[in-house]
């Protein structure tokens, strides 16, 4: 009986040698043969090296299947696995049945290797390769990992809504959703569309997650977010997915605690878990990228303050494109001076100018700044933004005023100021972001199954 449980490729090499028969399931990776010898790799994706399999010729006669498969074919292979006398394995498949279920003529991925950007192009089997194969492997550790984090810490995984009516950073680029034609009367009177209101896909669910954690103490949201930013950059996906955990009676020094902790417990994760890969991506992508993971896992987050960095910067010796003023956003540059130069490791700083941040960000007794955060890591910057939340009624809504906000729209977000109101904090961790800094990628792109950027909304 057919079974979806038969052994991946990543578990018979970790076999030992025997005479029991095995079934090898995969796609051919390169193939060679002769008179009497064929040599072929299949790989399955489980893990980044494939297995040999190898067909005596004069032992059996496959010869029809063996011309049939080419680079990129689906083939079951049947056998037995016998010690391999070649390098980088310990196992081989001594191949006496041979089915090839798909052919691939002019696969268009049979060179060795390929531009990412023309791998953009063809998502759909980019899969195949061996970066994006060890990509997808970390990214699936990296979210098993961040549920294994909460869970273990008391926190109820929420499902927000992906279509909202609010912008929880108070302004900003959004998808319209909308059921009217393009161009009609309808499609300029929001009171005539499917919600009676304007519609768009979510930017965050922190707001939503604020609601629950008033009720749960502790939630977390990890799901597809969208940016309507025309924005063409390494940095920037229309499409992407946002963790964003939200506590109750907690401070910014607790959600500070919290981030720390999270993210090493990601690193940790990708090293202990997928050390094939990642020496993979140290050795083809970002050399010495594991050691400066491994010092990520281990270190003092340091922190300081915004005006502290603003000083520090100021007093440089760097040439930095955009000025370093107080009151002004920190650049990536900035970001990566302050762990690479002056903090030598990660850095998390606080209290920035209110006027750069959002309106819901609990402000300081000095008026002029607001109980935030950031977590900038060594090589990339930015990697986690967070707060403690204003959680006084007449604080938020003066703020909100002031921003020119009508806050009739976020009657519900008031209310839970109005009805058992507690300091609470959170933050959001751009999941891609993280997947890109532990694989060394350079291209956020290149870190998500099927990139969604200004022009690109293929497969």
């Amino acid at each position: 009986m057919a079974t979806y449980n038969f052994p991946s490729v990543r578990e018979l090499l970790a076999s030992a040698p025997g005479d029991a028969p095995v079934t090898v399931r995969g796609w051919v990776r390169t193939k060679r043969d002769s008179k009497q010898i064929c040599f072929f790799e299949i790989n399955d994706g489980s893990t980044l090296k494939g297995i040999q399999a190898v067909i005596d010729k004069s032992t059996v006669d496959l010869q029809h299947q063996i011309d049939a498969m080419q680079t990129g074919a689906s083939v079951v292979a049947g056998g037995s696995l016998v010690e391999s006398p070649g390098k980088g394995q310990s196992v081989e498949l001594r191949c006496d049945a041979l089915e090839v279920i798909g052919t691939a003529e002019d696969f268009p991925l049979q060179k060795k290797r390929h531009g990412f950007e023309y791998l953009r192009e063809i998502a759909h089997l980019r899969g195949r390769t061996n970066t994006f194969g060890a990509v997808m492997r970390v990214r699936n550790t990296l979210a098993t990992a961040v549920h294994e984090f909460f869970q273990a810490r008391g926190f109820l995984y929420l499902h927000a809504p992906i279509v909202t009516a609010s912008d929880a950073e108070g302004a900003g680029a959004m998808f319209r959703v909308t059921t009217q034609e393009p161009g009609s009367a309808a499609a300029a009177d929001p009171s005539q569309d499917f919600f009676g209101r304007a519609a768009y896909l979510t930017v965050s669910g922190q707001l939503n997650a604020e609601a629950y954690a008033t009720a749960l103490s502790r939630v977390y949201t990890f799901g597809p977010t969208f940016r309507a930013e025309n924005s063409n950059t390494t940095r920037h996906l229309a499409e992407f997915w946002m963790i964003e955990p939200e506590v109750a009676f907690c401070d910014l020094d607790c959600t500070i605690e919290l981030a720390v902790d999270f993210v090493q417990h990601l690193v940790r994760a990708a090293l202990e878990r997928n050390g094939e890969d990642m020496a993979f991506f140290d050795k083809r992508i970002a050399p010495g990228i594991v050691a400066n993971l491994e010092q990520v896992a281990q270190s003092e987050f340091r922190r300081m303050s915004y005006t502290e960095a603003i000083r520090a910067l100021a007093e440089a010796d760097a040439d930095f494109e955009h000025p370093a003023d107080w009151g002004t956003d920190l650049q990536t540059e900035h970001e990566r001076y302050l762990c690479d130069v002056i903090a030598g490791g990660p850095v998390v700083v606080t209290d920035y100018p209110r006027d750069i941040k959002a309106f819901y960000m609990k402000q300081n007794t000095d008026g002029r700044t607001v109980r935030a955060m950031d977590v900038l890591v060594p090589r990339l910057g930015e990697i986690i933004g967070g707060s403690q939340r204003e959680e006084n009624l007449a604080t938020l809504t003066a703020r909100m005023e002031e921003l020119g906000m009508d806050t009739k729209d976020y009657d519900w977000y008031l209310d839970l100021r109005r009805y058992g109101t507690v300091p609470h904090s959170g933050f959001g961790l751009g999941f891609e972001r993280m997947v890109r800094y532990v694989t060394g990628m350079e291209n956020i792109r290149d870190v998500i199954p099927f990139p969604r950027a200004p022009g690109l909304a293929s497969f």
